[in-house]
């Protein structure tokens, strides 16, 4: 069992639990990534209702949007894109879509936001679009430390084989021992 380590804050005990995942996900974030990815969380959890939004209605009505209410826009589009791909999947699959639709469409909006925001803002942005899938493999290394909440193997794979996702991969491989599943680099494309 898994020792439970209170921290000062919810910012830092978000911290750890950021951390900790990445570890167990074998994917290095920087400190930009990985503090996006905490105020990330620490917002979602005090706004359930963006569980309700119909993404592709949000991603359309910011393409009409102008100046601040775009880039709340494009980035709600790709956060939220960014927790149903990785702490979220069931969701999809619910919606009749692939995890494959929502990491499209968040690296979309982040890639977008890059072009449109200024030079330091941007940088990030653009650094979360490609980042993009080792983001979500450390919120879907969250979801493993409960064993219950892992990935489905045929989840695992069809994430694995159309995103290139490595925590995909490493649940196939212990899944199998076929070491193929764990060798495969992941894609960056927009």
């Amino acid at each position: 069992m898994t020792q439970l380590v209170l921290h000062p804050t919810p910012e830092a005990q978000w911290q750890a639990l950021v951390s900790e995942a990445a570890l167990v996900a074998d994917c290095r974030l920087d400190q930009d990534m990985e503090s996006y990815l905490v105020f990330l969380l620490m917002r979602f959890t005090s706004r359930p209702e963006m569980a309700e939004r119909v993404m592709a209605l949000d991603y359309l009505e910011s393409l009409n949007s102008t100046g601040s209410q775009r880039y709340d826009q494009l980035r709600d589009v790709g956060d939220q894109c960014l927790l149903y791909s990785g702490l979220f999947p069931a969701h999809a699959r619910r919606k009749r879509v692939s995890i494959d639709y929502y990491v499209g469409m968040g690296r979309t909006a982040y890639h977008q936001l890059s072009e449109v925001m200024q030079h330091s803002v941007a940088l990030l942005y653009q650094q979360i679009a490609q980042g993009f899938i080792h983001l979500m493999d450390v919120l879907h290394a969250i979801r493993a430390m409960d064993k219950e909440q892992q990935l489905e193997p045929i989840l695992a794979y069809d994430l694995w084989e159309k995103t290139g996702s490595r925590f995909a991969g490493k649940i196939m491989h212990e899944k199998t021992g076929n070491p193929v599943f764990i060798s495969r680099s992941i894609k960056i494309s927009h």
